[in-house]
């Protein structure tokens, strides 16, 4: 028998308003990972890219996030079920649960790393109230491992309250950080940034691929989210909750890691940022914003969808598996990912898992729209004495557009996606399952 927490969400209980769910991709998007992730076009401290080849590769990455976020979402705003769920459209019982798998590690990983970072940022606020150096960055790391999770014990209703009070917050921050860059260090970013050639070639589309890598873990499981969302949304409508708050705040956060990696030569952005503000005051306000976009992320991307899927393969209650989820990131050695100079650890990381994840995405939109017309049964899901334990289409797919797309690891979303599609089409058609209504 499946956990409470995997029930569907009836539409007459669900608490969060559009406003609330736009909250939280905002929060999401203000995060020190994304400001990380722009930083790492910027080699030796010139950019890899030029401003607007970086705009025009952040705009096209936001602009596909938001079209799978509520492609991918029907689902789950539809039947209120969660993403483990609806693995088992395409993937069976048992299969499900191991593909779930693909979604959880890096999201555990992702909860490692950026709380590393808000330790970092901690460590140094700590440092600003004595009034002396301290390296108490471990004790930072499990102490805000410690905050993050019992914030998370109560789901989205906690969550929600959170990232709709510290967005705007860090909006101002890092407008207060980009003001300062573009006011203070003009000619080296003309030299370093924007008028340089780079590239439209490989490193443009590579670049495509990291930046929307980055989301593909958690638009894979859009339907954790969705059905938490109140009825009466448009798809047009939910469409504008992801572009808008995305573009923000994801878009402005790769955008000034770039400009803080140009003028600062670090890839890290908590160093970064205190050799930038150099006052101890504006240091200390600067990793006040660090600290709580790492809150916000992780609650919102990086503890709930991983706490499902320990939910499902261990039918665990959702307290334990949130629990569960804390005590695994922290063992995820999040220090590697990311050194002061270069941040290609952490962009590789993405590339990696995003091998899997783009053919998982195609998989899960071919199954939903492609073979079902968009139209679900949810209950007989709930039953794994008529599901399947495997479905061999789904596995075949998943391994030839992994296996090509690790062939390509710089283009591994794009090309995964590509060929993971197509398998799974074909071998659809020749069942003849593919919905012609």
């Amino acid at each position: 028998m499946l956990a409470k927490a995997l029930a569907p969400i009836p539409a007459a209980t669900r608490q969060l308003s559009g406003w609330a769910y736009a909250s939280m991709w905002l929060g999401d998007g203000f995060n020190i990972g994304n400001v990380t992730l722009g930083a790492s076009l910027v080699v030796a401290g010139t950019a890899t890219l030029n401003l607007v080849q970086t705009l025009v590769a952040a705009g096209l990455a936001i602009l596909l996030i938001a079209l799978i976020f509520c492609c991918n979402d029907q689902f789950g705003y539809r039947t209120g079920a969660p993403y483990v769920i609806q693995l088992r459209l395409s993937f069976g019982v048992t299969g499900a649960k191991w593909a779930s798998l693909l979604r959880a590690v890096p999201a555990i990983v992702w909860f490692g790393f950026q709380s590393w970072t808000g330790a970092l940022a901690l460590n140094q606020i700590v440092g600003f109230i004595v009034q002396r150096p301290v390296h108490q960055v471990v004790a930072c790391f499990v102490a805000l491992q410690l905050v993050q999770v019992v914030l998370a014990l109560n789901g989205f209703r906690t969550i929600k309250v959170v990232t709709a009070a510290v967005s705007m917050v860090v909006l101002v921050a890092l407008c207060v950080a980009l003001v300062l860059i573009l006011t203070q260090h003009g000619p080296v970013l003309a030299t370093r940034f924007v008028h340089i050639q780079g590239s439209w070639g490989l490193p443009f589309w590579s670049l495509v691929v990291a930046f929307l890598g980055n989301y593909t873990a958690i638009f894979e499981s859009a339907a954790d989210y969705a059905r938490e969302l109140r009825p009466g949304f448009s798809t047009r409508q939910r469409f504008g909750l992801y572009a808008v708050p995305l573009t923000l705040a994801y878009g402005t956060t790769l955008v000034t890691g770039a400009l803080l990696a140009v003028t600062t030569g670090l890839s890290s952005p908590v160093p970064a940022l205190a050799q930038l503000f150099h006052q101890p005051v504006l240091t200390t306000f600067v990793a006040v914003f660090i600290v709580l976009g790492v809150i916000t992320t992780n609650t919102v991307a990086n503890i709930m969808p991983p706490a499902y899927v320990l939910t499902a393969l261990f039918n665990l209650p959702q307290r334990v598996a949130v629990a569960g989820v804390g005590v695994l990131a922290t063992f995820t050695c999040p220090w590697l990912l990311v050194q002061n100079t270069a941040a290609t650890g952490l962009a590789l990381f993405i590339k990696s898992y995003a091998i899997f994840l783009g053919p998982m995405t195609a998989i899960m939109l071919l199954e939903f729209y492609g073979v079902r017309g968009g139209q679900v049964q949810v209950a007989p899901l709930y039953d794994a004495t008529t599901q399947p334990a495997w479905r061999w289409p789904a596995l075949v797919a998943l391994c030839s557009g992994a296996v090509v797309a690790w062939r390509f690891v710089d283009l591994s979303w794009l090309v995964g996606f590509g060929v993971g599609g197509l398998v799974y089409a074909g071998i659809m058609c020749w069942q003849k399952r593919w919905c012609l209504g």
